[in-house]
């Protein structure tokens, strides 16, 4: 006889979801009962971008991401050394993707 833990559970991952959507920016916001976060994909030369994803979540949910998202930052760190953030842009968004500016 199988023996269960109650603690776990049974995730499905489609092969079309495993393959992730690529997000280069990423808008939050919140009300009294949820957060939204909305993850977008700005391409250069483009000038519409469109989001890829929108997560829902309920406060408590958004703070264990939050904390979920600092330890894993924390051990990648230990691992391979500080993340850069770009020079002089920390926190903004990056629209120069790090590159020269075009001219014609």
């Amino acid at each position: 006889m199988e023996e269960q833990n109650d603690n776990q559970i049974n995730i499905e991952l489609s092969e079309e979801m495993a393959e992730g959507t690529y997000s280069n920016l990423a808008i939050i916001t919140h009300s009294n009962s949820e957060f939204v976060l909305d993850f977008i994909r700005v391409m250069p030369g483009v000038p519409k971008a469109k989001v890829k994803s929108r997560i829902v979540l309920t406060p408590d949910h958004a703070k264990r991401l939050m904390n979920a998202l600092e330890d894993n930052i924390a051990k990648f760190e230990m691992a391979n050394g500080t993340i850069k953030m770009g020079s002089g842009n920390e926190g903004g968004m990056p629209f120069n993707f790090g590159g020269p500016t075009a001219q014609a």
